[in-house]
């Protein structure tokens, strides 16, 4: 192994070990606040730079290796960087950041208990979707996607009350179910029948299988991986917006749903692969189930009055957008679900730290109790503005990026089911989203002008300063995103 190869297989057991180290590090300083959370600030930075360092080399053709343990004979803790992963790390590490920066202003704010456990858990998480995004085969990616599942668990039921012990079991019962009855039987369907569980470019099942059984696999991936959310096997997502709202932009934009839309992108891509999939028509069921998902949940959003229910079926709604490209398998449809993958985490996180701050600052939690809230906090319901139009959509902002490739594609591919879906779900966006920038904006303001403890108004204006640059400067997601199809 010559010396830059060290070099990086070095960056890359930093990327596990800086959250995992933080983790001990933040259980240890439970009596020091202030140092507790200057070290998650700390471990959130300069994981940051781990994971940009990563990212040049990975744009500069690298695919750094390590190997972690061998478990048993083909069973092999292994992590090994893509660029679909490299994707996904990078929005995971910048996230954190924001949200390690809007938890303190949070949980001071609303004087939370528990907050060592918090940030220990949340660490945890971080840890875990490095691994995830990371990992060289199947067998890897199970094992860091239960942490994340164990690890968010204490999230969820933070505040201990009997709505959010019910939220946990719910949360945990479906995530846990769904990958051990769906998952974990087709990681052992796929590897008796390719006899090995690595990652390739262009899949391992080539004629391995026939055309049934093919998509009867895809399937048990697809529900198997009930972190997308795809219906029926949502619940637990509207379920545990009980917890805060910091722990609603881990499961929403910085973590698990994007582990689940992330393993099923990847599993159509690098064990399926693209060819398999449009060559036996394997996925072609799971355009409709994406296509009932995007409309049902966007239905549902609209006829919500609680702002975090609404943002929750709203990401229901844009996973399956990610989702339905997968199914789609095309190489601009891919693009275009790696692409909305980052856009999605920047805008919604946007929106959920929104929600959060007018939660502190106004104890408000109803759309309808928002009248000309817009006029009393600017700068929150400004960054709430930009995250709206991004999930509609509308240029300039990130969401516009992922939605144009997936409907290129689907228009490419004559597939005019997927076309009305995107249409529709567009326009429907707009009817749940828009009311709430009137009602903010446009009607009188009672009460003085008050924003959010600043540590959060900062995060949220980063994130919606976010959304707008990642329009204007797409290059990186979007040459990693060609990469994913390219070789």
């Amino acid at each position: 192994m010559n010396g830059l190869a060290l070099n990086d297989a070095m960056l890359l057991g930093w990327a596990l070990a800086l959250p995992a180290l933080a983790t001990l590090a933040i259980l240890r300083l439970d009596r020091w606040p202030n140092i507790r959370e200057a070290v998650t600030l700390i471990a959130s930075v300069l994981l940051f730079a781990v994971v940009m360092a990563l990212t040049t080399r990975v744009l500069a053709g690298a695919r750094p290796e390590l190997h972690l343990a061998s478990v048993a004979p083909g069973l092999t803790l292994a992590l090994k960087i893509d660029p679909l992963g490299m994707l996904f790390a990078a929005v995971a590490a910048t996230l954190w950041i924001v949200n390690s920066l809007y938890s303190i202003g949070y949980m001071r704010g609303n004087e939370e208990p528990r907050q060592t456990i918090f940030y220990a858990c949340f660490a945890i998480a971080i840890f875990a979707t490095m691994g995830l995004a990371f990992s060289g085969n199947l067998f890897t990616l199970f094992v860091f996607y239960e942490i994340l599942s164990l690890s968010t668990y204490p999230l969820v039921t933070h505040k201990q009350t009997p709505a959010a012990m019910r939220a946990g079991r719910v949360y945990l019962l479906t995530l846990i179910g769904a990958s051990m009855v769906l998952l974990l039987p087709a990681i052992v369907w796929t590897g008796l029948v390719a006899g090995t569980l690595d990652f390739r470019t262009g899949g391992i099942l080539s004629g391995k299988l026939g055309d049934g059984a093919l998509a009867l696999l895809f399937a048990l991936f697809v529900f198997g991986a009930a972190k997308a959310a795809v219906m029926p096997l949502h619940r637990w997502l509207p379920a545990a917006m009980v917890a805060p709202t910091p722990v609603s932009a881990l499961l929403h934009a910085v973590a698990v749903v994007k582990a689940g839309v992330f393993t099923i992108l990847k599993i159509a891509v690098s064990v399926f692969g693209i060819e398999t999939l449009q060559t036996s028509g394997a996925s072609e069921w799971l355009v409709y189930v994406a296509g009932f998902t995007i409309i049902a949940a966007s239905v549902v959003a609209l006829h919500a009055d609680d702002l975090k229910r609404r943002l929750a079926y709203s990401t229901i709604g844009q996973l399956s957008y990610i989702v339905l490209a997968a199914a789609l398998a095309s190489p601009v449809a891919v693009i275009g679900a790696a692409l909305h993958i980052a856009a999605h985490a920047v805008s919604k996180i946007t929106l959920f730290f929104a929600a959060g701050s007018v939660y502190t600052a106004e104890h408000v939690t109803k759309i309808s109790q928002m009248d000309g809230i817009g006029r009393r906090m600017p700068w929150t319901m400004g960054a709430f503005a930009i995250g709206a139009l991004s999930m509609i959509g509308l240029p300039p902002t990130a969401g516009f990026l992922g939605k144009w490739f997936i409907l290129d594609a689907a228009t490419g591919a004559a597939n005019w089911f997927a076309v009305s879906v995107i249409v529709v779900s567009t326009v429907l966006n707009a009817a749940y989203f828009l009311p709430i920038l009137t009602r903010a904006f446009l009607r009188p303001a009672n009460g003085p002008r008050q924003e959010a403890p600043l540590p959060m108004v900062i995060a949220l204006t980063v994130t919606a300063a976010g959304t707008v640059l990642l329009f204007i400067f797409p290059s990186v997601p979007f040459r990693l995103a060609s990469m994913i199809v390219g070789g």
